[in-house]
C-alpha cells in the first residue's frame, strides 16, 4: 500500500473530520481550537459520536483518554463503548461528556505533594489540538492531567500554557512591528537516537533489564574508533525494523523523515519533520513507545537510556525548535527585506538573552539520572550552556551594537536608519556539533536532552523564557517613538549584556571551561546540581508571570524530579551489588578454583605453570578488592537509605554512592579481561554490541 494510502489512517485527523462531520459543526471545532476557546458540549456530542462510528469501523471497541503524567512516560486507562439495554443487549456508545473529561485514579502518580496518597481523584480534559488516534485497537484521546483542585499533575498542561504564552506574546511584537500575525506556535522536530540489541542477550542482564544501561562492562576490542558506523550500510534484520517502524508511524500520523545509522555500534536514529510543539511531543511519546515493540517483533530489544555501554557515545534526543507564523513564515529565516531582517536580529537577540539569563533552567530542563552519564562525553555538549551562532551573525550582531557597517562580504548593506544590517543567508557558516544550543540557518538546536527524556519538560522551558523575553522587547518598542532606533538599542544592550553566552568554538576543550567560569557561566555538572534551580524565586517568578506553572506546581516538580533521580540512583546501585554478589564473584570464584586445580595436576605430573599461579594471584587480588568495594558500597546504601529522597540524600548520591559504584565497576570490569569467557556470567560489550548482525 502507498505511503500516501497508509499515513494517518489510524487517525481522526482534519481530513476525516472533513469527510465525517457536518461543515458548521467542524467550523466551530476548529474556531475554538485555534482561539482556545471550551468546546460547547452540543458540539462534543456530534463528534464524539462521529468519532466512535469511524474507530467501530477499524475494529476498535474501547478508548481511552491517553495522557502524560509525570513519569515521564504515557498512561492510559481503557473503557469499551458498551452500555446496556433494556432487553440484557447492549449498544454503543460514547458522548461529549466522555470524550472532553475523564477520572482517572490518580493516588500513585507522582504528585511532589500537591495532593494526599488517600485522595484518589484526578482528571482528564481533552486536548482538541492534537489528534485522537488509535494505537493496539484502542481509540487514544489525548488529554491534560489534572488534581482534583486542578493543579497540573503531566506535562502536558503546562506545555500547552507555554504555548499560550509565547502566542501571546510573539504576536504582540510582531503587531507593534507592524505585521499582521494572527497566531504564532512554536515547532520542534526532536532527532531521537536508540540502540538495537538482540533479545537474547538483553534477557542475560539484570542491569538492561533494571536500570536500562549496562553497571559492568569491560570495553570490546573494537568500539567506534574506525568510524565505520556513522552512516554505514544498514543491516537487512535492521532495515526490516526501520521499514515496519515507519509504516506502524506514518499510519500515526507520525512525520517519521529521515533513518541512519549513528555513530556508535548498534545505535542508530530517527529524525521526523517538525511540527507544532505539542503535537510533535505527543508524536515523540508514540515513537518512543513503538520503537520497543516493533523491535520485540524481531527478536531485538529498543534502548533508550542516554547511555547504555560507556566508552562509546550515548543517545541524545536533539530537539529542533522554530516559531512561526500562521501564515507559515518562520521567524528565525532571515528573509529579504528590510523589516525582515531587522525583525529576524530581534527575535535572535530575544533567543540569545533568554538563554543567558534563564543558563539555569535551560541546564535542569535535561537533568537527569540518565543524561548526566552522557553529558560532557565526546558525543555530548558540556554542563556548561552557551550558544553558536557562527562567526557571521555573531559579527552582524555586534557591528549593530557598535554602530558600524558589517562588511565581511561585498554586497551586504541593509539599512534600518543607518547602513548596518546586512543580507544573512541562511547557510554562512558551518555546524558546531559541540555546542549545547546552537544557531543552524533558520532553527535553534538544542543539543543537550537525553534520548528517553519527553520533550515537554524541555519545550516548557524554552518556549517560557522565550515568551518572557519577547514580552520584555515589546514593552520597550511598545512605547518608543523611533522603531528602528528602539531596535538597534535593544541589540546593543542584548549584546553587552549577554553576549557572554555566544560562544562558537570548541565546547568539548578544557580552555572553554576556564573561559566559560571567566565568563561567569553555570557549570552544573551533576543532575542534582541543577534540579533546586527549578524552584528558585527568580523562576517562580517567571513562570507565575507568564502563567505556565505556579509556585505550588514548581515547587512539585522540583521535589518529583528530585525524588525520581534518588530513585534511579538506589536501583542503580542495588543492581549493582545484586550482580557483583551473585553472579560475578561466584563466577570468578569458580575460574579460580578450576585455575589452581590445573595448576595442581600440572604440578602433579611435574610441569611447573608460573602464568597459571600468576593469573590465579591478581585474580585473587581482583577478588578481595571486589569484596571490599562491595562492602563499601554496601556501607553507603544503609546511608542513603536512611536519608530518604530529598536534596540531602540526592546529593549524597552525587558525594558518596556515585563513587563507590564506579570503584566497584573498575575492579569488576578487570576481572572480566582476566576470567575466560565460558566461566563470565555475563553477555560482553562485544556480545552486546555486534549481537544484530544479520
Amino acid at each position: 500500500m502507498a505511503v500516501t494510502e497508509i499515513f494517518g489512517s489510524m487517525v481522526f485527523n482534519d481530513q476525516v473530520m472533513v469527510e465525517r462531520l457536518p461543515q458548521a459543526i467542524y467550523r466551530e471545532f476548529k474556531r475554538c481550537c485555534v482561539d482556545n476557546k471550551p468546546l460547547p458540549l452540543e458540539i462534543a456530542n456530534v463528534i464524539a459520536t462521529t468519532m466512535k462510528d469511524w474507530a467501530i469501523e477499524k475494529g476498535v471497541t474501547h478508548f481511552t483518554h491517553w495522557f502524560q503524567p509525570m513519569t515521564g512516560i504515557t498512561a492510559e486507562k481503557h473503557d469499551s463503548f458498551i452500555a446496556p439495554t433494556t432487553n440484557g443487549g447492549v449498544i454503543m456508545e460514547f458522548n461529549g461528556k466522555e470524550l472532553i473529561k475523564g477520572e482517572p485514579d490518580a493516588s500513585s502518580f507522582p504528585s511532589g505533594g500537591l495532593r494526599a496518597t488517600f485522595e484518589a481523584r484526578g482528571y482528564t480534559a481533552w486536548d482538541p489540538t492534537s489528534y485522537a488516534f488509535i494505537k493496539d485497537g484502542v481509540l487514544c484521546i489525548p488529554t491534560a492531567f489534572c488534581s482534583y483542585n486542578g493543579e497540573a499533575l503531566d506535562k502536558k498542561t503546562p506545555l500547552l500554557r507555554s504555548m499560550e504564552a509565547i502566542d501571546k506574546q510573539t504576536t504582540r511584537l510582531l503587531r507593534i512591528l507592524g505585521r499582521k500575525t494572527e497566531h504564532v506556535y512554536p515547532c520542534v522536530g526532536p532527532e531521537q537516537e536508540y540502540f538495537l540489541i538482540d533479545n537474547e542477550v538483553f534477557k542475560k542482564r539484570k542491569d538492561l533489564q533494571y536500570t536500562g544501561r549496562t553497571l559492568f562492562g569491560a570495553r570490546p576490542p573494537k568500539g567506534q574508533e574506525l568510524d565505520d558506523h556513522y552512516f554505514g550500510a544498514i543491516t537487512p534484520r535492521v532495515v526490516k525494523y526501520m521499514k515496519d517502524l515507519d509504516e506502524e508511524l506514518w499510519r500515526l500520523g507520525i512525520f517519521a523523515k529521515t533513518k541512519h545509522n549513528e555513530v556508535a555500534p548498534a545505535q542508530h536514529e530517527l529524525a521526523p519533520i517538525f511540527t507544532t510543539t505539542n503535537i510533535a511531543c505527543d508524536h515523540n511519546q508514540l515513537t518512543m513507545e513503538i520503537m520497543k515493540k516493533v523491535a520485540y517483533r524481531y527478536g531485538m530489544t529498543c534502548l533508550l537510556h542516554e547511555k547504555p555501554f560507556a566508552g562509546v557515545n550515548g543517545s541524545g534526543k536533539h530537539n529542533n525548535f522554530s516559531l512561526m507564523t500562521n501564515f507559515g513564515h518562520n521567524l528565525f529565516d532571515p528573509g529579504k527585506s528590510v523589516e525582515g531582517s531587522a525583525q529576524f536580529l530581534l527575535f535572535i537577540s530575544a533567543m540569545v538573552a533568554a538563554v543567558d539569563k534563564h543558563q539555569d533552567l535551560l541546564r535542569l530542563c535535561v537533568a537527569t539520572a540518565g543524561n548526566e552519564n552522557r553529558l560532557g562525553g565526546d558525543e555530548a555538549p558540556p554542563a556548561i550552556i552557551s550558544m553558536y551562532l557562527g562567526d557571521e551573525l555573531t559579527g552582524i550582531l555586534q557591528a549593530v551594537a557598535d554602530g558600524r557597517t558589517y562588511s565581511k562580504r561585498a554586497k551586504c548593506n541593509v539599512e534600518i536608519g543607518v547602513h548596518v544590517l546586512p543580507k544573512f543567508a541562511m547557510d554562512t557558516a558551518d555546524r558546531n556539533r559541540t555546542s549545547p544550543f546552537a544557531f543552524t540557518g533558520n532553527k535553534f538546536e538544542f543539543r543537550m536532552p537525553g534520548s528517553s527524556q519527553s520533550i515537554a519538560g524541555i519545550n516548557i522551558v524554552l518556549n517560557t523564557i522565550v515568551a518572557d523575553q519577547v514580552q520584555e522587547f515589546a514593552d520597550i518598542l511598545e512605547n518608543a517613538e523611533n522603531k528602528n532606533e528602539a531596535i538597534k538599542s535593544i541589540i546593543t544592550d542584548t549584546m553587552k549584556k549577554h553576549g557572554r553566552i555566544i560562544f562558537n568554538g570548541n565546547n568539548y576543550s578544557e580552555e572553554w571551561v576556564e573561559e566559560a567560569n571567566k565568563r561567569g557561566l553555570l557549570n552544573l555538572k551533576a543532575t542534582i546540581d541543577a534540579l533546586p534551580y527549578f524552584s528558585s524565586d527568580e523562576n517562580i517568578a517567571l513562570f507565575e508571570r507568564q502563567k505556565v506553572l505556579t509556585e505550588t506546581e514548581l515547587r512539585s516538580r522540583t521535589e518529583i524530579l528530585i525524588e525520581e533521580y534518588c530513585k534511579i540512583k538506589n536501583i542503580e546501585a542495588m543492581t549493582m551489588l545484586d550482580m557483583a554478589k551473585r553472579e560475578i564473584l561466584p563466577a570468578v570464584s569458580k575460574y579460580e578454583k578450576h585455575l589452581a586445580e590445573t595448576a595442581v595436576k600440572l604440578q602433579e605430573i611435574g610441569v611447573k605453570n608460573a602464568v597459571k599461579v600468576k593469573l590465579i594471584e591478581k585474580l585473587a587480588d581482583l577478588y578481595e578488592d571486589a569484596t571490599n568495594k562491595i562492602d563499601t558500597l554496601d556501607s553507603t546504601m544503609d546511608k542513603a537509605h536512611k536519608l530518604g529522597t530529598g536534596l540531602e540524600a540526592g546529593c549524597y548520591y552525587r558525594d558518596a554512592v556515585l563513587p563507590a559504584m564506579a570503584e566497584l565497576r573498575a575492579v569488576c570490569d578487570e576481572m572480566e579481561l582476566n576470567t575466560a569467557e565460558k566461566y563470565w556470567p555475563l553477555p560482553s560489550y562485544g556480545d552486546l554490541l555486534y549481537s544484530v548482525t544479520d
